[in-house]
């Protein structure tokens, strides 16, 4: 599925010349590292995120040309598609559709911090994919809820409190245990309410029948308990 785009002589143009740049800083060596980190796309340049914010620099954030990127379907265009496209156009469709056909956490985790997180729709989202049944899904929904709570200073902390009643069985799958602990910790680093909440609900977790829900729980408490976060709070 793609989304229908309308022709914009413009935009076709910086397109091509986006690609171009794209090809000239390709690297053989680095995408294959990337494969045999379990990183696989369609088409991989292996150009690094430092380069593409570089060509991303020399655009303005368009829509369309942002929705051209990612029908490319190459790692580099997806990417400066994140970061080109404009939060307040994109919609839900848009969102559920990119998030769905994520290839592995590298591209979940730009979009969440480039793009994601800017929408109207990031709290929604963030909720409704926690409970989604593809694995990238919910991966993806514990990054935003664990950005959200690190960028969004105005948000108040009752905006985090139905996060508690999605997570646990999220706690249970090994292959989330990473970005469960990350985002959980920020969420509970971001006020005395958050932590003392989030310690709550880890206790809960260490009398789980999960194994892993009980060692993430015990990671949890120990790092929301330390000197330097309590000092931060």
């Amino acid at each position: 599925m793609n989304f229908i785009l309308d022709d914009d002589p413009a935009v076709e143009q910086q397109y091509n010349e986006i690609l171009k740049k794209i090809r000239l800083r390709k690297n053989g060596v680095v995408a294959d590292k990337m494969k045999q980190l379990g990183l696989v796309y369609p088409v991989n340049w292996g150009v690094s995120i430092v380069d593409l914010r570089e060509i991303a620099n020399d655009y303005e954030k368009n829509h369309l040309l942002a929705l051209k990127l990612w029908n490319k379907q190459w790692r580099e265009s997806k990417i400066l598609a994140t970061l080109l496209d404009e939060p307040k156009r994109v919609t839900e469709e848009q969102m559920d559709f990119w998030t769905k056909s994520f290839e592995n956490s590298e591209i979940a985790e730009q979009a969440v911090a480039n793009l994601w997180v800017y929408s109207g729709y990031a709290f929604i989202k963030a909720l409704e994919w926690c409970r989604g049944k593809k694995h990238i899904v919910r991966f993806t929904g514990i990054q935003l809820m664990g950005r959200l709570a690190m960028i969004e200073k105005a948000a108040i902390d009752e905006m985090f409190e139905p996060f508690f009643e999605v997570l646990v069985p999220l706690s249970k799958d090994k292959r989330l245990g990473n970005v469960f602990f990350r985002s959980f910790t920020i969420l509970g680093s971001r006020s005395e309410y958050l932590n003392a909440g989030c310690l709550e609900f880890a206790e809960g977790l260490s009398r789980s029948d999960s194994e892993n829900a009980r060692q993430l729980a015990g990671a949890i408490i120990d790092e929301l308990k330390n000197t330097e976060v309590r000092s931060r709070l």
